[in-house]
C-alpha cells in the first residue's frame, strides 16, 4: 500500500494516502545543527555522490524489493534529466547523509485526480524518471532517504522544505508524493489500512512517513494498493 501527498490538489481528501500539500510560503533553512554533527548543509545533488545516494537508499529501505532500490547509476540519470529536483545533505564535514529525488509531471501521463492509482515503478519509470516533464506542472516527491544516524534531526523537514521552494520557484501548481506507511506492520493484525490511516491523521498514531508529511502540510487523498513491493 502507498499513501500519496499532494500539494494544492483539488479538495476531496480522503482516508488514503494521497495526500496533496498546502505549500508554506515561509522561506525554509538552509543549515541544520545537531548535538552528532554540529552543523551541516544542503546542495543540489551531484553524479560523484550517486554512490553515497545508493548507500543512503539502501539504509532508508532494507527490506524494498531488490529491483526497486535507487541505485548510483539510477541517481546519475536523475541528475543528468532533472538536476535542480535532486537535493543532498552534507554534514560538517562534508559527508552525505541525507537525499530527495523529484521530477516534474503532468496530469494526463501516469496519473490524474480522477484516475490517481498507479505504483512507484510506474511513476519513476523503472528508477530512470523516464516520466520527467521537462515542463510539467507539478512535482512529484519520488523519493527522500536519511541515514539511521542521523534521523530525528530535523533533517527530513529541510528536504521538504527544499522541495517546496522548488515548487514555489518554478511556479508550479504544486507537489504530490506517494508515501510508504512504514509503521503500518505493527497494526496490521487489528487495523485495517483504512483505520489506521485514519488513527495516523487524527493523531492517534505516529508513522514515520505519513505523521512527517502531515506535518509538513499535506493531505491524504487516496490509498494506492501495490504501490511499492516492500513485505
Amino acid at each position: 500500500l502507498g499513501p500519496i501527498t499532494i500539494s494544492t490538489a483539488p479538495e476531496k481528501a480522503t482516508s488514503s494516502p494521497m495526500a496533496r500539500d498546502r505549500v508554506s510560503r515561509s522561506p525554509g533553512p538552509k543549515k541544520w545543527d545537531s548535538p552528532a554533527a554540529n552543523s551541516g548543509y544542503m546542495e543540489i545533488s551531484t553524479a560523484a555522490m550517486a554512490p553515497d545516494l545508493e548507500a543512503i537508499q539502501r539504509a532508508s529501505f532494507p527490506s524494498l524489493a531488490p529491483d526497486e532500490l535507487i541505485t548510483a547509476a539510477h541517481y546519475r540519470a536523475h541528475i543528468a534529466a532533472f538536476p535542480e529536483g535532486q537535493h543532498a545533505v552534507l554534514d560538517a564535514v562534508g559527508r552525505v547523509v541525507g537525499c530527495s529525488t523529484d521530477f516534474r509531471t503532468r496530469q494526463g501521463t501516469f496519473w490524474s485526480f480522477d484516475d490517481v492509482a498507479h505504483t512507484y515503478m510506474e511513476a519513476v519509470g523503472d528508477n530512470w524518471l523516464t516520466n520527467h516533464v521537462p515542463e510539467g506542472t507539478w512535482l512529484y516527491g519520488a523519493d527522500i532517504g536519511i541515514l539511521p544516524d542521523y534521523r530525528r534531526m530535523g533533517l527530513g523537514k529541510l528536504l521538504y522544505q527544499a522541495r517546496h521552494d522548488l515548487v514555489r520557484r518554478l511556479n508550479l501548481k504544486g507537489h504530490i508524493a506517494g508515501g510508504m506507511p512504514k509503521g503500518y506492520y505493527k497494526f496490521k493484525d487489528e487495523l485495517s489500512i483504512e483505520a489506521y490511516i485514519e488513527r495516523v491523521i487524527a493523531g492517534a498514531l505516529f508513522d514515520p512517513v505519513l505523521s512527517v508529511q502531515l506535518k509538513r502540510g499535506f493531505e491524504v487523498y487516496e490509498i494506492m494498493p501495490d504501490y511499492l513491493d516492500d513485505p
